[in-house]
């Protein structure tokens, strides 16, 4: 049964501790054929975000704040129902979960360094708008007396 494709990588070293991870099964809503009441193929992943061991203090952190609303009592849950498979429906909620914890602990980023508009550039802009302004004041047809 146990033949997940490995451990999740998060980002670098850092993979999913597969012993920290709750697996729940039921069945998945929608149309089916005769297998559909007899499999239970959704899959609802669970993983204790603010008690885990496996991420850095900080990415912990990090995570903890900006999945704020999608915790209940620190736990963060994915569910997979796409496929008719219960291995297929594991497999994309683990990479569901590790893309998801991949984004949360990134790095902030770099603040932006405001930059100067150099002063010809600035003159060539207001050159142009005086041009575009004169070609449409002379279009008005005021003074053709």
């Amino acid at each position: 049964m146990d033949g997940m494709s490995g451990p999740y990588l998060i980002r670098g070293s850092v993979s999913l501790p597969e012993a920290e991870l709750m697996w729940r099964f039921s069945r998945s809503s929608g149309p089916g054929g005769q297998h559909v009441n007899t499999s239970d193929s959704q899959v609802e992943l669970r993983f204790d975000l603010a008690k885990t061991e496996a991420l850095p203090e900080v990415w912990k952190a990090r995570a903890l704040e900006r999945l704020a609303g999608r915790l209940v009592d620190g736990v963060v849950v994915v569910r997979a129902s796409e496929h008719r498979s219960q291995w297929r429906n594991r497999e994309t909620a683990a990479v569901r979960l590790a893309s998801l914890l991949a984004e949360a602990t990134a790095p902030p980023p770099k603040p932006r360094r405001p930059t100067r508009i150099p002063r010809g550039i600035n003159e060539r802009r207001l050159r142009e708008k005086k041009q575009r302004s004169d070609t449409k004041r002379g279009r008005s047809g005021r003074d053709w007396s």
